[in-house]
């Protein structure tokens, strides 16, 4: 025999080892509903099942289909990054909780649209060509989108891009600080999540970030996925390799960088370190990066690329007169966040009446209470009486 949802609500009861008038209390249903519901006659709302579920320390999708609830898998553990055991549960338990507000969403009718992306060339035999590829066929369609060109973008911009553009949610995330991890990624028909380490680098967070929106193109995070630090020119993965080629091509377009050459720079063959720290600047790469992608061009020689890939991104900004631009980008990296449009849907559901507060807490890594006292703010003090409020009292 199948088991119904009023099965399993009965299991919670009897669990719980309460009467169907003290569990329709704890839950806030009539004891008339609540009898209606197990019998049949009435049907358990969304919002009567996140009740219950958030009162019993279970989850609607186990009420509603038995299923317990999915955690990730690696697809595999960087070597030499993260040791066996609880440093990377902790990394599993961080991507399942944004899973889990996926799976409530879906249940709730609410789902995360999932827009149609580029498809990786498969009939491109060499990484690198499909990694470029990759880079120009989204670039292009976010140009048919007119979204514009992610060169340059802030991190905040760009992270915005890839949600409104992509589906792409993107969180900063406060990872272990054994685990040396600088981004993580998985994808599913449901969603698709970038986590990106914390940082001061940010420079580094945003290579990082197209590495991984590499890597999901590519189809490469079925499994959660996670990444050290990006090394161009080192990893003999070619998924590794792939993924830099695209995070390359997506941040540093040939055109692109032409033109701010073309602009920038007095004279190609003597190339200032004022000029190629203004490029820093406008491209918002290390020195490192753009040194590489110079090179790469025909645009800077190999003694010129050696020497400034020894420069750092605050001397640049500091050379371009734009230092307090570093430290705002800098901030912005540092400062934990969870990606807005599932927050945003689990706030409308909470507002809709169909779920309760709980699932946006957990998202938000919040208890209920603190969300509730936010989200529902106290009521204004009593006036006081006329006559008890005295006189003024100033001080300094």
């Amino acid at each position: 025999m199948t088991e119904t949802v009023n099965d399993r609500v009965r299991k919670v009861m009897d669990a719980a080892s309460l009467s169907q008038a003290a569990f329709a209390e704890r839950v806030g249903l009539s004891r008339d509903k609540l009898s209606k519901s197990l019998s049949g006659v009435r049907r358990f709302s969304s919002l009567d099942l996140a009740r219950i579920a958030e009162a019993f320390d279970t989850t609607v999708d186990w009420l509603l289909s038995g299923r317990e609830p999915v955690r990730p898998r690696s697809a595999a553990r960087p070597a030499g990054a993260v040791a066996e055991g609880t440093r990377w549960a902790e990394i599993e338990e961080i991507a399942c909780r944004f899973q889990n507000a996926y799976d409530v969403l879906n249940l709730l009718g609410r789902p995360r649209p999932m827009p149609h992306l580029p498809e990786l060339r498969t009939e491109l035999e060499r990484y690198v060509d499909q990694g470029e590829q990759l880079a120009a066929d989204l670039t292009e369609h976010l140009e048919q989108l007119g979204a514009g060109s992610p060169a340059g973008m802030d991190l905040a911009d760009l992270i915005r891009l890839l949600g409104d553009h992509c589906g792409i949610d993107v969180a900063l995330v406060e990872f272990p600080s054994q685990a040396a991890l600088s981004g993580a990624t998985w994808q599913s028909d449901a969603f698709r999540i970038v986590l990106l380490a914390t940082t001061q680098e940010w420079t580094r967070a945003r290579f990082t970030l197209a590495h991984e929106v590499g890597h999901l193109l590519a189809h490469d995070a079925q499994d959660l996925r996670a990444d050290t630090a990006p090394e161009p020119g080192k990893q003999k993965d070619y998924t590794e390799v792939r993924a830099n080629v695209f995070a390359a091509h997506f941040l540093l377009p040939e055109a692109e960088v032409r033109a701010a050459w073309e602009r920038t720079v007095t004279d190609p063959r003597n190339p200032t370190d004022a000029e190629l720290s203004e490029l820093v600047v406008a491209f918002k790469v290390s020195p490192s990066a753009l040194a590489a992608r110079l090179h790469r061009l025909g645009l800077l020689d190999t003694a010129r690329r050696d020497r400034f890939r020894g420069f750092t991104t605050e001397i640049c900004h500091v050379l371009a007169g734009r230092l307090d631009d570093h430290y705002r980008h800098r901030a912005e990296s540092a400062a934990p966040r969870p990606p807005l449009v599932p927050m945003e849907l689990l706030h409308a559901a909470y507002e809709a009446g169909e779920t309760t507060l709980r699932p946006l807490a957990a998202y938000l890594n919040r208890t209920v209470d603190d969300l509730r006292a936010i989200l529902e703010p106290a009521p204004p003090p009593r006036p006081l009486p006329e006559d008890e409020k005295g006189d003024p009292v100033f001080q300094p």
